[in-house]
């Protein structure tokens, strides 16, 4: 008799297979990232058709088969109704489905990102205002997860020779993992020149200080700063 295995798990990714089959990436609190097949879900008979959506939480059931895990029972904890329909939102939920997709290769548990998963996807759901900068959830998403796995960037000396920073000649270089100074970036011409205001930002995200975050006013100059650090720093590590 095979063992069922239940725990609860973030939607990321669904992919069709087969004639009626579904695969979905979840992220789960007991066993990290996995896969699952859902078979003949996407027949209008099947029991499981309603009960597993991407960028939903799930309770879920699964046995593990042959070659897949395979589901067996689904049940919705949160829906996140406000994410699909928000064309906003439903970008940077996808943006964080595909760090999870690049970032993480195996099956580990990993609670610390299971509960930065929650409290995002809780955010992200929660900010309606037309206003709002949806990009802000990501930038903070990104940095505490690439922390997580270890690859926090140094913002309070030069991460080249641990010297202060200068607030006015500030660079951030992906080899030595931060920002660096102006004789370091010398030596480091693949730095990208950015503002103390951007370091600023970058170390209130760190700090999981959202409720200051929530009131700054980000300039346009600052939000690309912020966006090609992050880029460049996603390319680095993939």
């Amino acid at each position: 008799m095979s063992v069922k295995y239940k725990t609860e798990a973030l939607v990321f990714k669904k992919e069709d297979w087969s004639e009626a089959d579904r695969i979905f990436s979840i992220f789960t609190y007991d066993f990290g990232k996995v896969q699952v097949i859902g078979k003949a879900i996407r027949k209008i008979t099947s029991k499981l058709r309603g009960g597993l959506e991407i960028f939903s939480f799930c309770e879920i059931e699964f046995i593990q088969g042959k070659n897949r895990k395979i589901l067996t029972d689904a049940v919705f904890l949160d829906k996140f109704k406000s994410i699909p329909q928000i064309p906003e939102k439903l970008a940077v939920a996808y943006k964080i489905s595909d760090i999870l997709d690049n970032f993480i290769k195996g099956e580990e548990n990993d609670e610390k990102i299971w509960g930065l998963l929650v409290d995002i996807f809780e955010k992200l759901d929660t900010h309606f205002s037309k206003n709002f900068n949806y990009q802000l959830i990501y930038f903070y998403f990104f940095w505490n997860f690439i922390s997580t796995l270890g690859h926090c960037p140094e913002l309070s000396k030069c991460a080249a020779c641990q010297q202060k920073l200068n607030p006015n000649d500030l660079y951030f270089s992906n080899k030595e993992g931060g920002v660096i100074c102006r004789n370091c970036y010398i030596a480091n011409t693949n730095a990208i020149k950015i503002t103390s205001d951007a370091v600023k930002i970058l170390r209130l995200i760190l700090q999981k200080d959202w409720e200051v975050l929530l009131k700054l006013k980000i300039e346009t100059s600052c939000q690309k700063d912020l966006e090609e650090i992050l880029k460049n720093y996603y390319d680095y590590f993939i």
